[in-house]
């Protein structure tokens, strides 16, 4: 089996970014990964992104100069990057590709404070979603709903999902480059504006600006490359629904089919991760793909996350940079993951730093529980 690792993981300016567009965010982040592992965009014959232009991953690999031979525009919400570095992973390790770079960009908050996109996503009404939209059905209610069932059959209460918000801001108080750092109270979340019942605003992701980019490369060349390598020592993908009405249960998503994949052909269990980055557009997502994954069993994730689990220091230290909760998430959050867990595994957090950190899992979920892609990365060789 070949081995492929990570050589390069970095961000864009990130945070409020009111000087540069989405490409030149791309750039920017796109430069420092390949700079990290040693390379150069003559070295890219693979190139994986989405998320802006005509047609992507074309026109991002014209403003960055660079004609691959092998391309993924996966478009599946926030589960995108990792799907992609699943599939760019299966390339390399095929031959297509030698080395695989995925990028991405967004100015979110700045294009809203300029009136250039409105503040909700207009996900259209045709095909199945016409069935919905008319009943004003947005994405945060779908979550809100979801969250009221989770509560409705387990019993989780409002304070342990709120717990969740607790943890992100105080895992981004060590954070340089988060947008929020000032510490926030279970009280502090459930007074706030309610957006939709059951969630106030502090239970909501926040809107930022920045890019991200990562850098894959086949073993035996990341072994010639200055950076410390990471291992992906296992991956997986899934999808569920799209209508909520086909949802079979609201209390599990599709990461209950991409984790124990991702775990069994990374040889390893749960048990075994020592910090875990998975997405949290709302406090009620990361709960329920705690359960899917199996560090808590179903229905447990509330009582789980309100003993600080999450927390830096915790049982299972998971979005230490603060989230998307608290740090960054200008759209599609799931590549930031795979750079912060580079971060922990190469020892390169700082103050965050998870000591000892060795195995670190990803998980990114899409849409409303769409979609899911796990990823598990090693600081040693498989």
């Amino acid at each position: 089996m070949t081995s492929i690792a990570i050589a390069g993981a970095a961000l864009s300016d990130v945070g409020k970014v009111d000087d540069k567009s989405p490409y030149q965010l791309i750039a920017q982040a796109s430069r420092r990964a390949l700079a990290q592992a040693g390379l150069t965009f003559a070295d890219v014959d693979g190139l994986a992104s989405t998320g802006q232009g005509t047609l992507p991953p074309v026109d991002v690999g014209e403003y960055l100069g660079i004609r691959p031979k092998w391309v993924d525009s996966t478009a599946v919400g926030g589960a995108t990057w990792e799907v992609m570095a699943s599939h760019a992973v299966d390339a390399i390790a095929a031959g297509h590709a030698e080395v695989v770079l995925l990028t991405y960009g967004s100015t979110a908050r700045a294009d809203l404070r300029k009136g250039l996109r409105s503040a909700g996503i207009n996900w259209g009404a045709r095909g199945p979603l016409q069935w919905e939209a008319p009943y004003g059905h947005t994405l945060i209610s779908k979550y809100a709903m979801a969250a009221r069932r989770h509560m409705h059959e387990y019993g989780t209460t409002i304070e342990q999902l709120a717990e969740v918000a607790v943890s992100a801001r105080f895992n981004a108080a060590d954070n340089p480059e988060a947008y929020y750092r000032d510490p926030i109270t279970i009280g502090d979340v459930l007074s706030g504006p309610m957006i939709a019942d059951p969630f106030t605003k502090l239970h909501c992701c926040i809107r930022s600006d920045g890019g991200a980019a990562v850098v894959l490369v086949r073993g035996d060349r990341a072994k010639d490359l200055p950076s410390d390598p990471v291992w992906v020592l296992g991956s997986a993908e899934a999808t569920s629904h799209m209508l909520t009405s086909q949802w079979e249960d609201m209390t599990v998503g599709p990461a209950a089919v991409s984790g124990p994949l991702a775990f069994q052909r990374a040889g390893i269990q749960p048990a075994d991760v020592d910090v875990a980055e998975i997405y949290d557009a709302f406090t009620y997502m990361l709960l329920v793909t705690l359960e899917d994954l199996g560090f808590c069993a179903k229905g447990e994730g509330g009582p789980f996350v309100a003993e600080g689990s999450l927390r830096l220091g915790g049982r299972l230290p998971t979005n230490t940079d603060g989230g998307g909760l608290s740090a960054c998430h200008p759209g599609q959050r799931g590549l930031f993951l795979l750079v912060e867990a580079c971060r922990q595994l190469r020892g390169e957090a700082g103050p965050r730093q998870v000591p000892g950190a060795k195995i670190a899992c990803v998980s990114g979920t899409g849409g409303w529980f769409c979609s899911s892609g796990t990823v598990i990365l090693g600081a040693e060789e498989p």
